[in-house]
């Protein structure tokens, strides 16, 4: 397979791609973003105290209710200004050589059928024995000024790092499919795996968000842009956070919640099934929009 608006994408990466480089930048990326929350959270314990710190920081890690959900996307702001920092310090790359020419054009283009998609699947599974109401409506919008362009944050963060600066880094110094599209996405899908949430049935999540990295880099690859890519993540984050959510994770603003035992191997099965099945038709269906 070959990618001709690859090279236009990296071309801004090629005249700094030295390994230890980018290691370099990968590593100062974790620690700014680490470092920042660290320097947060001091300054939350001086205003709070130990006491309310610790409530505070059950309401974040569940994201269960519609602050929390909130602080828990507003905490990857250090990670975006992380990388822009990295990229600009150690690269000499400004923030649009990252996301790539015509990103917004082609983000504006499949966005729309992406969450009409969403929508339409969410009036399919109300009938399901395992969906419940959760978060009214009025609650919903209330917030969305809020949540959605903090989501949005959320998602620009990761793509930046994993489609962006690292996938042009790596593709900038070697031409192999493995090294830019197949070892991001596995560290993304690694970064994925919670066995505390879901026990033996974690391998799941962290495949499912292995292949989306995949599949996110080839649209990236294929486009020369981050456009489809961070459409493809915005739509589905909109779809398992805002709409249709998994109980007791990031479900502080969910219309309904998918309530089931997500440590059991055969209760999660059929559920990531069809993610796995909706995420390669969001793959292509983002291709028959953008002809690539």
């Amino acid at each position: 397979m070959t990618y001709p608006r690859l090279a236009h994408f990296i071309a801004p990466a090629r005249a700094r791609a030295e390994l230890w480089r980018t290691l370099l930048g990968l590593t100062g990326v974790v620690v700014l973003y680490y470092s920042a929350l660290f320097v947060a959270m001091a300054f939350v314990v001086a205003a709070l105290g130990d006491g309310r710190l610790m409530a505070l920081l059950r309401n974040v890690l569940g994201g269960s209710t519609p602050f929390g959900l909130s602080l828990t996307l507003a905490s990857f702001l250090p990670m975006a200004a992380a990388v822009i920092f990295v990229a600009r310090a150690l690269h000499a790359r400004r923030l649009l050589t990252l996301t790539g020419p015509g990103a917004g054009a082609a983000f504006a283009r499949v966005i729309g059928p992406l969450v009409g998609l969403q929508i339409a699947l969410l009036v399919l599974q109300l009938g399901g024995p395992d969906i419940g109401r959760a978060t009214p409506l009025a609650t919903l919008l209330r917030w969305l000024p809020l949540a959605g362009p903090l989501l949005f944050l959320q998602v620009a963060a990761e793509e930046l790092v994993f489609r962006g600066y690292l996938l042009q880094q790596m593709a900038a110094r070697f031409r192999s499919p493995l090294a830019w599209m197949i070892l991001p996405s596995a560290l993304f899908g690694a970064l994925h795996y919670d066995a505390a949430s879901f026990g033996p049935a974690a391998i799941f999540p962290a495949l499912w968000a292995a292949v989306f990295g995949c599949l996110a880099a080839d649209l990236t690859a294929r486009t020369g842009n981050l456009g489809a890519a961070l459409a493809l993540h915005l739509a589905t984050n909109i779809g398992a956070i805002f709409l249709v959510g998994l109980y007791g994770n990031l479900d502080g603003l969910a219309l309904y919640t998918l309530v089931l035992n997500t440590r059991d191997i055969a209760a999660i099965a059929p559920y990531m099934a069809c993610d796995f099945a909706l995420l390669l038709v969001n793959w292509l269906m983002i291709r028959v929009l953008l002809r690539v």
